[in-house]
């Protein structure tokens, strides 16, 4: 063997040897292959023999690096320097051989025995499949014929039941017959015992005697009433029919009255049983005797018995411990506020007492809900209507009550608060369980006598109030809270005790007035249940509100419009012609200013008076909107009829207001025409020729004038707004226009005195200009160009007045006639035919 090969040497008695050793091995067998099989134990276990060396299986390792074989011999790891790797060869082959070979054919063999075996194991589970398929189908078979069976026993069983069940049907009836055959035979053996001698109840029957058995006996002798009543009503109907009673039988009667006067001995008997229990407070016997008597015309003799007994209806203390308690003990008549006090409080006991009635009530009678609607009407129709009665007497409206005493309207207040207390004490009631008794419309019913006279009485109320502040305005005793806002002369007659005469209208006495009418529609809806009658009543008392500040406002204007009289009657009282001293000239001056000056105070005056006026009809407005027009619009037509009823009732007073506004401009344009005629002079528009400056100033009466009114437009401002100022400062100003233009006409320009007079007229203009009015700026815009005829040359008077003067050609001839070269340089010569 060349070197560095590796190979196996095998010995002729290493071959011999291990031929025996193959012939020795044992056969394979299936079962070895069973469970966990591990190869490298199966070559083992077949090489042990062969290879009785490598039973060791791990050998251990030379120092030098080399392994060993099996055999003995020496196994190189490597060669240095690159040389092939060799071994010793594996002499062993040679006998591992045949026993491989052996296995082999041995394993072989197996495999067929073991596909022999699969063969035959699935021959074997098809033919199981087959069987199992087949005997399936007969258990299911099986299952659907045994639902059949349950099917059947089940409606067989359903059959039973029902049967079973009519047959329980007639049994219970026939039991229920039996048991009704035998109360028949009982209750024709007690009613023949009740039919016997009449009066005569000594023969019955223990049940009637025996008091344990009260409540038994109560529901026999009301079906023997029942039983004996139809009997004797058929009986009845059957003699009309035959019209012959000849063969009739005796009848029932005798057991009806018998059975009646038993049934009234009973009751009688369980009340009296009743009142000593109700007595003693022994709920359980009241319930009891209650339970038996409901079976007497349902318990009502015992309802009332008890709710009569109450002591808030028999104790007399109670009942005037009521009117204290709502009056008060140290109060003879108190006011309204302490009445309404009183009354809750009183209102509170009676709730407080029908709950713990409610109590008793709820633990003792089968119908609790009726005894508290016979408890809790009785409490609103006798307990409740005795206190009303004592608190609201109703007034009469031929002698009114006195207001001293509170007149109409304590009464009213009084009602209303009643009303809604009364209304608050119905609904606590109601809900401490009345059953179906309207509790709510009981208490209302308790007002309908007060309620058939209320409207008049409302209505008399406000006339009452208002005449009383009249009386007391006329009298000075009651001053308006804006009477610091009079003018001095009225302030000092209000403290001499005629303050009604002087005094202007008062926003604060309407304001009054409107409380009052605000205080009176509140009543009628609480007191006015439905939307016609209460609209009807509201407007009733509107129109009161509309009569009362239609009265006051138009006496207030007229008083203010007497102002205005007086001071005019003062002015034309000191007019003076031309010819007089000098003495009487300044004397009528300073009375003339004093007129003046009392004119200045009544156009103030009135001025207040109208924007009162105005501030009280926006009150009555602003009322009418927030209260009372949602009341009317309900009805139809009422909305509408209540707005032109109030247009019409403020007719009256804005009559005066225009007239008396119409007076304000005669005595504003009076004062102006005195300052015209006193202030203006006649060197003011025909200045001497000394050689000064002409004066571009205003005249001294363009400016006093224009101060003048500037200060009393002042008031004008304050009081008026809207369509009225505009109208009245346009009429203002058109009488001011006309005022000049005549003033004006008694003078004579030269050059320069219209230069001065162009320069009023500019202040005129400008002043206006305030007003705006654009009427009365047109016309003093005609004034500034017509002014101008006294400054142009004379031969410039043609084109002027043809020109922009066309439309003011009269005024234009007028004017250029107070020229004062009007004769020297002919200018009517030139204007001829303008003269015509």
């Amino acid at each position: 063997m060349p070197e560095g090969e590796i190979g196996i040497r095998v010995s002729k008695s290493g071959a011999s040897k291990n031929s025996s050793v193959v012939g020795d091995l044992p056969p394979l067998d299936l079962e070895n292959f069973k469970g966990e099989f591990s190869f490298d134990d199966f070559f083992k276990d077949l090489a042990a023999d062969a290879l009785p060396l490598f039973q060791d299986d791990n050998p251990k390792s030379s120092d030098n690096g080399q392994g060993t074989f099996p055999n003995g011999d020496l196994q190189e790891n490597g060669v240095k320097g690159g040389g092939k790797l060799v071994g010793v060869p594996f002499v062993e082959a040679e006998a591992l051989l045949p026993v491989c070979r052996d296995t082999r054919k041995e394993l072989v063999e197996l495999c067929y025995q073991v596909d022999a075996r699969l063969e035959t194991l699935k021959e074997d589970v098809e033919d199981y499949d087959v069987k199992h398929e087949t005997k399936f189908i007969e258990l299911e078979k099986g299952v659907e014929r045994l639902f059949e069976s349950f099917s059947r026993l089940d409606s067989r069983i359903s059959g039973v039941g029902q049967t079973a069940a009519r047959i329980g049907d007639h049994l219970q009836n026939a039991d229920a017959q039996r048991q009704v055959a035998s109360q028949t035979i009982d209750l024709i053996k007690y009613l023949m015992e009740f039919n016997g001698s009449p009066g005569d109840l000594m023969e019955l029957s223990s049940l009637f005697s025996d008091d344990a058995r009260v409540a038994e006996a109560a529901a026999v002798a009301q079906k023997l009433r029942l039983i004996a009543e139809e009997g004797i009503g058929s009986l009845g109907a059957g003699m009309g029919q035959i019209k012959s009673s000849s063969n009739a039988s005796p009848g029932l009667e005798v057991a009806v009255s018998n059975l009646q006067d038993y049934c009234n001995e009973l009751e009688n008997r369980l009340l009296s049983r009743f009142d000593v229990a109700s007595q003693k407070r022994e709920l359980s016997t009241m319930a009891e005797c209650a339970k038996i008597l409901s079976q007497f015309n349902r318990g009502m003799s015992a309802m009332h018995r008890y709710v009569a007994s109450r002591p808030m209806f028999m104790d007399l203390e109670i009942m005037n411990m009521d009117a204290r308690t709502v009056r008060g003990v140290d109060t003879v008549q108190g006011a309204p506020p302490n009445l309404m006090k009183g009354l809750s409080t009183l209102y509170k006991e009676i709730i407080e007492t029908v709950r713990k009635e409610a109590a008793t009530v709820a633990a003792v009678f089968p119908s609790p809900d009726a005894v508290m609607a016979i408890l809790v009407q009785r409490v609103l129709e006798q307990r409740v209507v005795a206190v009303l009665d004592k608190l609201l007497p109703k007034p009469s409206l031929t002698s009114p009550p006195p207001m001293e005493e509170g007149g109409y309207q304590q009464y009213l207040r009084t009602l209303a608060g009643a009303y809604e207390k009364t209304q608050e004490l119905a609904k606590e009631l109601h809900g401490l369980g009345c059953g179906d008794l309207d509790v709510e419309g009981l208490a209302e019913s308790l007002f309908s006598s007060h309620r058939e006279d209320y409207p008049e009485i409302e209505q008399a109320s406000l006339s009452q109030l208002f005449q009383h502040k009249i009386a007391e305005l006329k009298s000075g005793v009651a001053q308006p809270a804006d009477a610091a806002f009079l003018p001095p002369t009225a302030r000092a007659n209000s403290r001499n005790g005629s303050m009604f005469a002087y005094a202007t209208i008062s926003v604060t006495v309407v304001g009054e007035f409107v409380h009052w009418n605000e205080e009176a529609v509140a009543r009628c809806n609480l007191l006015t249940s439905q939307a016609a009658p209460l609209a009807t009543n509201v407007r009733a008392v509107f129109l009161c509100l509309l009569d009362q500040v239609s009265l006051y406002t138009t006496e207030g204007l007229e008083r203010a419009k007497d102002a205005l009289n007086e001071a005019a009657q003062q002015r034309n009282l000191y007019s003076i012609g031309s010819t007089v001293s000098r003495r009487v000239a300044a004397a009528a001056a300073t009375a003339a200013e004093a007129a003046a000056a009392a004119g200045e105070r009544s156009v103030r005056g009135f001025m207040v008076a109208v924007q009162r006026a105005t501030s009280n009809v926006a009150l009555v407005q602003q009322h009418f909107v927030n209260t009372v027009a949602r009341l009317l619009l309900p009805v139809d037509g009422a909305h509408a009829a209540c707005c032109e009823e109030m247009a019409t009732a403020m007719a009256n007073a804005e009559g005066a207001a225009l007239k008396g506004l119409q007076m304000c401009i005669d005595t504003i344009m009076a004062e102006v025409e005195r300052l015209l005629a006193a202030e203006q002079k006649a060197t003011d528009f025909k200045p001497s020729e000394d050689g000064n400056p002409p004066d571009h100033r205003p005249t001294n009466a363009c400016t006093k004038v224009t101060a003048y009114l500037e200060h009393m437009l002042e008031a004008v401002y304050g009081a008026l707004e809207g369509l009225n100022k505009q109208a009245f400062m346009t009429e203002l100003g058109n009488r001011l226009y006309k005022a000049l233009l005549v003033h004006w006409q008694r003078f004579t320009f030269s050059a320069s005195g219209g230069l001065r007079l162009k320069r009023d007229v500019s202040e005129y203009a400008e002043f206006v200009r305030s007003f705006k009015a654009p009427a009365v700026d047109e016309k003093f815009e005609l004034l500034g160009t017509l002014v101008n005829v006294f400054i142009v040359a004379p031969e410039s008077l043609p084109t002027l007045v043809d020109g922009s003067l066309k439309q003011a050609r009269a005024e234009a001839v007028r004017f250029i006639e107070l020229r004062e070269d009007y004769k020297s340089a002919k200018i009517a010569s030139r204007f001829s035919s303008l003269a015509h």
